[in-house]
């Protein structure tokens, strides 16, 4: 079982676990965004000989916000994870960050530098600020954010299913085109009222839309890899990895299976585990 404990932010209360092993290795740090801790048991499992530290973000599971409601930016996300390295002091460690816990990770190095972080393995983060596309994809995650406070969380998740779907830069109008219905996706048409879910309110609007500093990050002792997907594409985070990578003249990886690949069954997908796992052994390895 791991250790367990909690540290008080700004805003927020954050709860991570650290899985303990005995062993040389450094520890590995793994992350999503709204993702929590659980979704990366079956990645954590191919890392026994490291200490694996995993946290629930802000405003999910665990970890409650001070006053619901609202909305988090990376940049708050990125103080988080600074308190959490803190407050765990495992030393020299290797972080693993997924989706917008990817874009929270960059920021992260981008606005602390933190001394201890050795290699940063960004996959797939929805980062829009290099893509052709930028001022269309902000408009669709501004339009699904009021769909979401305006009709609720089907309506809401059926606009993101179609985006994240989405091959190739988005065509000009898409923002202005009518919703796909959530029958489609097996998602309720009606309203239940609630306006809890994080990854529709409280990031939808922040994490694509924050602008990276590319100096800062260069700066930075930490090495920074990006990675894509060999399934996923020209989706649009595997574009952010891509067009980021480029942007920073930083490491690009492509990894085995798509968004998900890490997956071992959580959340009901079924990723590429064991192949993500080596990959990503490979890549934190081949470090300097």
């Amino acid at each position: 079982m791991p250790d367990t404990a909690t540290v008080a932010t700004s805003g927020a209360t954050i709860t991570y676990d650290v899985h303990h092993v005995t062993g040389s290795a450094p520890a590995l740090f793994v992350l999503g965004s709204p993702m929590e801790a659980a979704a990366f048991g079956t990645l954590a499992g191919y890392f026994t000989d490291r200490t694996v530290l995993t946290y629930d973000p802000r405003g999910t599971g665990r970890s409650p916000l001070a006053e619901p409601g609202g909305e988090a930016d990376p940049a708050e996300h990125a103080d988080d994870l600074r308190a959490v390295l803190e407050a765990a002091a495992l030393g020299p460690i290797d972080v693993f960050a997924t989706s917008g816990g990817a874009v929270n990770a960059l920021a992260w190095i981008g606005r602390h530098r933190p001394e201890s972080v050795r290699t940063l393995v960004a996959h797939e983060p929805p980062v829009a600020q290099f893509l052709p596309d930028r001022e269309t994809v902000l408009a669709v995650c501004a339009d699904i954010y009021d769909t979401y406070q305006a009709k609720g969380e089907g309506a809401a998740m059926a606009k993101f299913i179609a985006l994240v779907s989405q091959q190739g830069p988005l065509p000009a109008g898409y923002a202005d085109a009518p919703g796909p219905d959530p029958a489609a996706f097996g998602l309720p048409d009606t309203d239940d009222g609630s306006r809890t879910n994080p990854l529709l309110g409280l990031n939808m609007r922040t994490c694509m839309r924050y602008d990276h500093d590319l100096d800062a990050l260069r700066a930075a002792q930490t090495r920074i890899v990006l990675a894509s997907g060999a399934e996923s594409g020209a989706s649009l985070a595997a574009r952010g990895a891509e067009t980021f990578a480029a942007a920073g003249g930083f490491e690009h990886v492509v990894v085995p299976g798509g968004h998900t690949g890490f997956l071992g069954g959580e959340y009901g997908q079924q990723g590429e585990p064991e192949a993500f796992a080596a990959a990503l052994r490979d890549v934190l390895a081949a470090a300097p």
